[in-house]
């Protein structure tokens, strides 16, 4: 899956605050991702992440 740096995931479940995107601040074999409501930081293994990404927004594409 293609993952890039300042990219937003749409995920499956909602992070505790509510919500559910989250900012792309590092990825390899894991991300390093923050959610866009509260700020919280949180690394994530690549494979655990890739399995509940929903959609993929990219700051670069219109739509």
């Amino acid at each position: 899956m293609d993952v890039r740096v300042s990219d937003i995931l749409v995920m499956k479940k909602n992070h505790p605050c509510g919500e559910n995107r989250f900012l792309v601040l590092r990825s390899g074999m894991d991300f390093k991702i923050r959610c866009l409501r509260c700020g919280r930081e949180v690394m994530v293994a690549r494979s655990k992440c890739e399995k509940n990404i929903k959609k993929i927004l990219r700051p670069d594409e219109e739509g």
